[in-house]
């Protein structure tokens, strides 16, 4: 599993969430292919944060480095 490719895709999104307020920190990667990260600023509080991390953060990640099963927030 590509680690350095997953913190090149959390760094490329960083830019947009903190247009809006936000951001986001990559926690761990476990072997099993989950993405753990935590969600600051407008991102923990907004309720669409969770669309935020599936539809944007997650697609990303999964797009760069396929074998990732999930992206989670905790």
């Amino acid at each position: 599993m590509d680690k350095d490719k997953v913190k090149e895709v959390i760094q490329m999104v960083k830019p947009m969430l903190q247009a809006d307020g936000g951001d986001v920190d990559l926690i761990d990667i476990t072997d099993d292919g989950i993405v753990k990260v935590k969600l600051r600023g407008a991102c923990g509080t907004c309720p669409m944060s969770q669309m935020t991390l599936k539809m944007g953060i997650e697609k990303e990640i999964k797009k760069a480095v396929p074998e990732i099963k999930s992206v989670v927030a905790i």
